[in-house]
């Protein structure tokens, strides 16, 4: 059993937004603790709260009450240790590829201020990232040259570049069809296995969720609550042909009938 303290810890952690329109009541006493390398995902309806969980845990959104506290310190603000991925991969267009990778590095400090006498160095973790995802090849290409998948993938690159301790996706693959987003699977469960980063996974796709992650909580309607907790016991690596035995598909079933309890 492992007698360290949770790398992130949310404690009763609760989120109504404010606008003119009224208040929104997005989360609602909120726990969960996510130990140090730890792969978990989090499903529920839509609109039930996954997406603002992460903008809790990473600090761009204050808690209106509760605690949320990741690697031992109480989160106030945005964290350096963090790398994000979102559905659009929202590279910049005028920048090629290995350049939109090495962004983090020219705006998060320690690198930023080293960033030009340390380029090389830089340019060559880039590069071995690159090759990880299959996109050898193409760092010199802009994001108009590359396909869905390929702009996914330097965005997960992207997103690890400056070897974040904790990685938050939210909905990554959703907007890329069923082909490209299975073989990306592959893609990030090597990035994990070779990098260890504590990930926390926002998707709609129970399948992708089985394969990916180690724990999958659910959520329930808005105001989103953590109503379940289920632990994925297949080894690893995980393959496609792993989606058709009989405990993944049983997996994925009690996923989708524990939405629709929570939903009702």
């Amino acid at each position: 059993m492992n007698s360290d303290p949770p790398f992130i810890h949310l404690e009763r952690a609760t989120l109504i937004y404010k606008s003119r329109g009224g208040k929104t009541h997005a989360l609602a006493e909120t726990s969960i603790d996510v130990n140090s390398g730890d792969f978990i995902a989090v499903v529920g309806p839509s609109g039930c709260g996954k997406s603002s969980l992460l903008k809790l845990v990473s600090g761009l959104h204050p808690v209106t009450s509760g605690r949320i506290v990741v690697a031992g310190q109480e989160v106030t603000g945005p964290l350096k240790i963090s790398g994000m991925a979102f559905q659009n991969a929202t590279l910049l267009p005028w920048r090629r590829t290995i350049d939109n990778v090495l962004l983090p590095l020219e705006i998060v400090e320690p690198h930023a201020s080293q960033f030009w006498t340390n380029r090389g160095k830089y340019e060559a973790m880039a590069n071995d990232l690159l090759g990880m995802v299959g996109l050898s090849g193409f760092e010199r290409k802009y994001p108009w040259e590359l396909s869905g998948g390929m702009q996914q993938r330097s965005s997960l690159c992207r997103a690890l570049i400056h070897e974040p301790r904790m990685l938050l996706l939210d909905e990554p693959f959703g907007a890329l069809d069923a082909f490209t987003r299975e073989d990306l699977w592959g893609v990030l469960q090597k990035l994990w296995l070779n990098k260890k980063p504590t990930v926390i996974l926002v998707t709609h796709d129970l399948r992708e969720a089985v394969y990916l992650a180690d724990t999958i909580y659910v959520m329930s309607a808005r105001p989103g609550r953590i109503v379940s907790r289920n632990e994925v016991k297949l080894p690893r690596p995980r393959t496609l042909a792993d989606t058709f035995k009989p405990e993944f598909v049983e997996m994925a079933h009690r996923l989708r009938s524990q939405i629709g309890e929570a939903i009702i």
